[in-house]
C-alpha cells in the first residue's frame, strides 16, 4: 500500500530530497506526543488557497505586491527586497526582550510546541522543516504585531522610512492566502509585553485593541458590533487569523439574528395564514358591499326596462351579432394576449416568479433583480441605515422605500470584499450570507448611474475617483462564485420583485417591449388598421366630394 503524499510532484522542486524529509517528517509527527491543544483538535483548516476559478477573475486582489505574510508567498523574488523590513522589525523585538534576558531562540523554543497545530491550520502541504517554519512566524509576527500597533506610516529600516506604499500594505496582510495564525501573533505579544516595563494590560487586550483598530480602519460597514466588548473578546479566542475575525465581524452576528428570525416566523406561522385568511374575507366583504350599492341606486322600473330589452329578441340579435363577428375575427385574436397581458399579467407573474426582468435571461453571476434606476422609475426610494450592517437591510412595501447599510468603498475595498467571499465560500458548508450581499449588490448596480444614486443617497459613500469604478467593483464581484440563497435576503428580493412587477408602468412597458417592438404580428396588424383607415378616409372623400368642396372654398 502507497503513502498517500498530497500534491508532491507539484509542489516539491528537489523531489528526492523533499520527499525523504516529508516522509521522515510524517513519521515523526504520528509518532510523537502532542500539545494538549493538538490533541483537542482545537487547529482547524482556515488558511486556504483562494480557488482557481476565483483567482482568475482578479489575480491582483489575491496575491500580495509588498508583503508576504505566512508561508504560501513567502519567498517569491519579487517579494524579497522588502523582506529588510520584517527584519528590521524582529531585531526591534529582539532589543526588547533582551532587557529582561529573554532572546528570540526561547520565543523559537515555544512556537515549537505549537508546531503541528500552525501546520494545521493550512490547507496545503507546507515544505519547510520545523526550524524554518518558526523562524518564518516569528518574523512575520513581529512584522505585523509593529504594523497594527505603532500605526500604519512606521515602516522604517535603519531609522529611515522606505519608500513603501501604505494602503498596498494593508491590502496584503488581509489576503487569504498571506495569513498566519492568530494564536501566533498572541504568543509573541506575550513575549513583547513581558518585556515591557510598563505593561498595563494583557495580551489578549493588546491583540484586541489592534484588531479593533484595524476593523475601523478598513472596513467598509460602520457597525454597533464594536461596542459589546465582551462579545468581541471572545470574538478574538475563537478566530483564526485576521481575515477570519474581519468576516466574524461583518456576519458573525447577522446568522444568528437569522436563525432567531427562522425560529419566530415558524413559531408564528399559523398566526400569520390566520391574519392574511381574515384579510382576505374582508376584502371580499367589502368588495360585495360596495356592488350592492351600486345596484341599489338603479329604480326598479330602470331594472324592469333593462330585463324587456334584453329578452326582445331583434335587440339582442343586434348586440350579439357584432360581438360574435369581432371575437371570431383573426385580428382580434393577436391582440387578445397583448390586452391580457397589459391588465391581467399580476396574476401571471404570481403563477411564473421566476419571470426575467425585462425579459431577458439574467447573467449567471446576477441575481433576477431590477437596477437602481428602474426601481427608481418605477417609484421605489432608497434610504440609508446609519451605523447597519447587512441585517438591516428590508423592504418597506407600504412605503415603497428599500432600506440598505451604508457602505464606504475606497481603493482597499475590493481587495477586502473579495478576499471575504474567497474565505466564505471555501469555509463555509451553508449558506453564504456575504456572497449573497455582493450578489444582491451586483444585481442592483448595472452602470454608473445605478452608482451615482446610490452615492446622492448616502448609501454608497464613495471615495474612488468615479462612480464608474462602483460599478465596476460590484460588476465583478461574484462572477466566479455560485449563487447562493440566504432566507432573509432572498425575502427582500421577492418583495422588491413583486412590487416593481405589479405597477402598471412597468407593465405598459413590457407591454411595448414584448408586443410592439418585438412583434411583427402586432406591428402588421397595426399596417393593415392604418390601410384600412385610409381607404375609409379615401372612399368618404370620394362620396362626399372633399377635394371639390376645398377647391370650390380656395377659389372664392
Amino acid at each position: 500500500m502507497s503513502l498517500y503524499r498530497p500534491s508532491i510532484s507539484n509542489e516539491f522542486t528537489n523531489s528526492d530530497i523533499d520527499e525523504l524529509r516529508w516522509v521522515i517528517h510524517i513519521r515523526q509527527t504520528l509518532e510523537e506526543e502532542h500539545d494538549e491543544e493538538d490533541d483537542n483538535g482545537e487547529f482547524l483548516v482556515s488558511i486556504f488557497n483562494v480557488p482557481k476559478s476565483v483567482m482568475a477573475s482578479d489575480p491582483d486582489s489575491y496575491v500580495p505586491k509588498q508583503i508576504a505574510i505566512g508561508p504560501y508567498h513567502c519567498w517569491r523574488s519579487e517579494l524579497r527586497d522588502i523582506e529588510r523590513v520584517k527584519l528590521a522589525a524582529t531585531k526591534r523585538l529582539q532589543k526588547k526582550l533582551q532587557t529582561i534576558s529573554l532572546n528570540i531562540e526561547q520565543l523559537v523554543d515555544q512556537l515549537r510546541k505549537y508546531e503541528h497545530g500552525i501546520r494545521a491550520c493550512y490547507s496545503k502541504y507546507l515544505n519547510f522543516n520545523g526550524e524554518t517554519l518558526m523562524w518564518m512566524m516569528i518574523i512575520d509576527a513581529s512584522f505585523l504585531l509593529e504594523f497594527l500597533q505603532e500605526g500604519r506610516s512606521v515602516i522604517q529600516y535603519g531609522g529611515r522610512k522606505l519608500l513603501v506604499d501604505q494602503n498596498e500594505t494593508l491590502r496584503d496582510i488581509i489576503m487569504l492566502e498571506n495569513q498566519i495564525p492568530l494564536f501566533v501573533l498572541r504568543k509573541v505579544l506575550e513575549f513583547k509585553l513581558s518585556s515591557s516595563i510598563l505593561e498595563s494590560s494583557s495580551a489578549d487586550d493588546s491583540l484586541l485593541a489592534m484588531l479593533m483598530g484595524l476593523f475601523r480602519e478598513i472596513s467598509p460597514f460602520k457597525t454597533i458590533k464594536e461596542n459589546y466588548s465582551s462579545e468581541i473578546t471572545i470574538l478574538v479566542s475563537q478566530c483564526a487569523h485576521l481575515l477570519e475575525f474581519l468576516y466574524n465581524m461583518i456576519v458573525l452576528k447577522l446568522e444568528e439574528e437569522q436563525t432567531n428570525m427562522i425560529d419566530f416566523e415558524e413559531e408564528h406561522k399559523g398566526d400569520m395564514e390566520g391574519t392574511n385568511e381574515t384579510s382576505f374575507a374582508r376584502y371580499v366583504k367589502q368588495a360585495l358591499s360596495e356592488i350592492w350599492r351600486m345596484a341599489s341606486k338603479l329604480t326598479k322600473s330602470s331594472i324592469s326596462f333593462i330585463q324587456k330589452a334584453l329578452l326582445y329578441q331583434p335587440l339582442k340579435f343586434v348586440i350579439c351579432l357584432p360581438l360574435t363577428i369581432i371575437r371570431n375575427h383573426p385580428m382580434v385574436g393577436m391582440i387578445k394576449h397583448p390586452l391580457e397581458y397589459l391588465f391581467f399579467s399580476q396574476e401571471n407573474n404570481e403563477q411564473s416568479k421566476s419571470e426575467i426582468v425585462d425579459n431577458k435571461p439574467p447573467l449567471m453571476e446576477e441575481i433576477t433583480i431590477p437596477s437602481v434606476t428602474e426601481l427608481t422609475n418605477s417609484g421605489i426610494c432608497f434610504s440609508p441605515i446609519n451605523n447597519g450592517a447587512i441585517e438591516s437591510i428590508r423592504f418597506d412595501a407600504e412605503a415603497a422605500t428599500l432600506h440598505l447599510p451604508t457602505i464606504a468603498i475606497d481603493i482597499n475595498s475590493q481587495v477586502l470584499l473579495r478576499n471575504l467571499v474567497a474565505y466564505e465560500a471555501s469555509i463555509k458548508c451553508g449558506p453564504l450570507v456575504f456572497t449573497r450581499y455582493t450578489e444582491f449588490m451586483n444585481g442592483i448596480i448595472d452602470s454608473k448611474e445605478d452608482a451615482k444614486i446610490l452615492r446622492e443617497k448616502g448609501i454608497v459613500l464613495n471615495h474612488l475617483k468615479s462612480d464608474e469604478q462602483v460599478a465596476n467593483l460590484w460588476n465583478g464581484m461574484s462572477r466566479s462564485i455560485k449563487l447562493t440563497k440566504v432566507p432573509f435576503l432572498d425575502k427582500v428580493i421577492e418583495d422588491v420583485n413583486k412590487y416593481y412587477n405589479g405597477r402598471m408602468s412597468v407593465k405598459a412597458w413590457r407591454f411595448m417591449k414584448l408586443y410592439v417592438f418585438g412583434s411583427w404580428q402586432f406591428l402588421t396588424f397595426l399596417v393593415v388598421v392604418l390601410i384600412f383607415l385610409l381607404m375609409f378616409l379615401q372612399a368618404f372623400c370620394f362620396f362626399h366630394g372633399c377635394n371639390r368642396r376645398n377647391h370650390v372654398k380656395t377659389s372664392g
